[in-house]
């Protein structure tokens, strides 16, 4: 009985389905096959045949995956507009991610370093010292905050099949912002901002380099899972 709800499951994903009412639905129609099952075999049949029997009575496959991929209120918001989920929504969410780290190097630049014209370099006591910590936990968090972000993106394109297209583009959009995205703090040449504290865009020696390395991180995770779907599909 598996398969033939694994078949449906997939096609639902692909037509853009969401995952949540695709859930729902197989969850009604397992219940509704076993509700068939135990009627067949109060009948006389034996569990094979009556599994059987019951799935032809359920429906094949083509009709039970119409009856939800024509409801254009079940859609998923990846297959509805792609353009706002991948093109507008992992930017707005990087920027957020990068709002976060500012204001996590404001709180240990005011606590730990109060006289220092800028937190960039300068002595935050013994490397294994709190303050030392923080501030290296603030830098991975930064750098790999794209990565993060880029994680998301995958997660989708493969929770809900999609086709690579508009995950590729988002990909591409992440690594361009992780690699120009400079921040800038100082209390003397720094006058606005948060806290002394900016962020731009800007192009530098190693901007294509970082990129490359950031869109690598997120693009293989895809393309390992994809090749495991790939393998344990039944239809592979």
């Amino acid at each position: 009985m598996a398969k033939p709800f694994h078949e449906l499951r997939e096609r639902l994903l692909q037509a853009g389905v969401a995952p949540r009412h695709v859930r729902r639905y197989l969850g009604e129609l397992a219940d509704h096959l076993a509700d068939l099952t135990a009627e067949e075999e109060r009948a006389g049949r034996s569990r094979a045949d009556a599994e059987s029997a019951a799935l032809i009575r359920l429906g094949r496959t083509d009709e039970l995956a119409k009856a939800m991929i024509k409801q254009r209120q079940l859609q998923s918001w990846c297959a509805r507009a792609p353009w706002a989920m991948f093109g507008l929504a992992p930017l707005l969410l990087l920027a957020g991610a990068y709002l976060v780290a500012c204001f996590y190097l404001w709180c240990g630049w005011t606590i730990f370093l109060p006289g220092a014209d800028t937190p960039f370099g300068a002595q935050t006591g013994p490397i294994y010292g709190f303050e030392n910590i923080y501030f290296q936990a603030g830098k991975f968090y930064y750098f790999g905050a794209p990565v993060l972000v880029g994680w998301a993106i995958v997660l989708m394109a493969v929770r809900q099949r999609l086709k690579a297209v508009w995950p590729t583009v988002g990909l591409i959009l992440i690594a361009w912002m992780g690699a120009t995205v400079q921040v800038h703090a100082s209390r003397t040449e720094v006058s606005g901002g948060l806290g002394h504290i900016r962020m731009d865009l800007a192009l530098g020696p190693y901007a294509l380099i970082h990129a490359l390395v950031i869109l690598w991180l997120t693009v293989l995770p895809w393309a390992i899972i994809w090749r495991f779907q790939r393998a344990y599909s039944p239809s592979a």
